[in-house]
């Protein structure tokens, strides 16, 4: 990249034409030249974060000259004509850039992509993203987000929270935890006609799981954290194909829907590039350290070491026996299917020190969890969507926790007849290509869903299917759908009528 850079005469590096600014300054149609260009600076600048490659960053500085040259005759109007046309995330590589280098040419570039006719009325209290392109704008608030952090102005911190408000908080989201369709925000709650083939596109997916990361890390509040593990399960999982590692540009929610799976050489969809990053993030969602110890936010078999007060320490958790989460406290097989997951830590210091360890109990919980140390249960707060916090001297501890889940529906908002099944925090699709009238009651959906071929050897399995219907359906985890056709959202009826 760096030679290719000299032979564009020393600033230019990315891999479409220059021309295709002055064309969208011009106001002509070029589609999406900021958001092309922001992902091969997240990969420079990602270069020499992660692996300390300084001709990377020298590569990303001399390539955001270009841009300082470029906008540097725009007026104000001019600037914000451009930004209403499309702009990536150059906002965030403005602030990481600046933070890395401190140079100021970076503050003019932080101040001429300032979002201004996005980020005034958000904050004023003005909804403007219904209807409006989801996967332009969130990296947008990434950005400001982003400056939050580097430079500490408040009002960086009141955009991303604003932006969440009228992204989430107020207009709700599929059972899924998407909020999309055809590319553009739903409105709140209303999405019963919104269900289609082009429902929740994977980018957004992973990018409002990037600005959840964001406001989690300052708040520290459950929500996010709750947010992140509903669209891991149900959008990142559901959204790559296990048996090729393609990804679905798309995650259909009409009835007898099928997803579209990528290529490897004949599609490159904007979602090829985010499979790339999103993939690598997991970990990043997992854990999280403060001042007091460390924080357990999502349940995936994983390792982390860390420093605390002087002292090397490991944690390291699996699901119990590695079969989905499921176990039964020590008997080694169950006759039904668990109930519950069960995670097993183990926490290995080089010498004793005290910290705080803090577990999240999860907004599916249902019922009492429970916790071993060493074997030994402890009396502990049970309550969904809280934190539990352990604070002891840890040396060489075992830990076992113990999360009742349940089957469970989810209504549309502006359709509360029409329901998802969800088995924890994962939704359940109905094998068939129509939308069927199921009948029981929604309240008790074991009512109308039973467990369905739930062991194969050692290991259970996830299935259900329905009772006491016309037709009889099979219900698998939607992350599990490869190439059948499925249907998520089923009318019901109490029976008999």
């Amino acid at each position: 990249m760096a030679r290719v850079q000299q032979q564009n005469g020393g600033l230019w590096a990315a891999s479409i034409p220059e021309k295709y600014f002055f064309w969208i300054a011009e106001g002509k149609r070029i589609w999406a030249p900021h958001y092309t260009v922001h992902k091969t600076f997240m990969g420079l600048i990602d270069m020499y974060k992660v692996a300390g490659n300084r001709q990377a960053l020298e590569v990303a500085q001399n390539f955001a000259k270009w841009f300082h040259n470029w906008t540097k005759d725009f007026t104000r109007e001019q600037m914000d004509n451009v930004l209403d046309f499309e702009t990536g995330g150059m906002l965030e590589v403005w602030a990481d850039l600046y933070s890395i280098t401190g140079d100021p040419m970076y503050s003019d570039l932080i101040q001429r992509y300032r979002r201004g006719r996005l980020f005034d009325p958000l904050v004023a209290g003005v909804d403007l993203l219904t209807n409006r392109h989801a996967n332009t704008t969130i990296p947008e608030a990434q950005g400001a987000a982003r400056l939050y952090e580097v430079t500490g102005d408040r009002r960086w911190n009141d955009i991303a929270q604003a932006y969440w408000k009228f992204a989430v908080t107020n207009r709700g989201t599929f059972c899924t935890g998407g909020q999309t369709s055809g590319e553009i925000w739903t409105p709140p709650n209303e999405m019963a006609s919104r269900l289609s083939e082009r429902t929740q596109e994977h980018c957004v997916v992973y990018n409002m799981i990037r600005l959840a990361d964001y406001l989690f890390r300052w708040t520290g509040s459950i929500e996010y954290a709750d947010y992140i593990e509903r669209n891991i399960y149900n959008g990142i999982l559901a959204q790559q194909n296990p048996r090729t590692g393609m990804i679905a540009y798309f995650l259909p929610l009409q009835a007898g829907g099928k997803k579209v799976w990528g290529s490897p050489t004949n599609d490159f969809w904007c979602c090829h590039g985010t499979l790339v990053q999103a993939q690598t993030r997991h970990d990043r969602y997992i854990y999280y350290q403060d001042r007091d110890g460390l924080l357990v936010a999502q349940y995936i078999p994983s390792e982390v070491s860390w420093e605390q007060n002087g002292a090397h320490i490991k944690l390291s958790q699996q699901f119990d026996r590695e079969t989905r989460g499921y176990g039964n406290l020590g008997v080694q097989d169950p006759i039904r299917r668990p109930s519950h997951w069960v995670v097993n830590m183990t926490v290995d210091s080089d010498a004793a020190a005290e910290f705080a360890l803090k577990l999240r109990l999860p907004w599916w919980l249902a019922g009492e969890a429970e916790l071993f140390i060493n074997d030994q249960k402890q009396k502990i707060e049970s309550k969904p969507s809280t934190f539990l916090t352990l604070k002891r001297s840890w040396k060489k501890d075992r830990i076992r926790l113990v999360l009742p889940k349940a089957l469970t529906t989810a209504p549309l908002p502006d359709r509360p007849d029409t329901v998802a099944f969800m088995d924890g925090p994962v939704v359940l699709a109905g094998l068939t290509r129509e939308e069927h009238t199921l009948y029981g009651n929604k309240e008790k959906p074991e009512s109308i869903l039973v467990p369905d071929n739930e062991r194969e050897w050692a290991t259970w399995l996830p299935g259900y299917r329905t009772v006491n219907q016309e037709q009889g359906l099979r219900f698998v985890p939607l992350n599990e759908i490869v190439d059948e056709t499925y249907t998520v959202y089923f009318p019901v009826k109490r029976s008999g009528n």
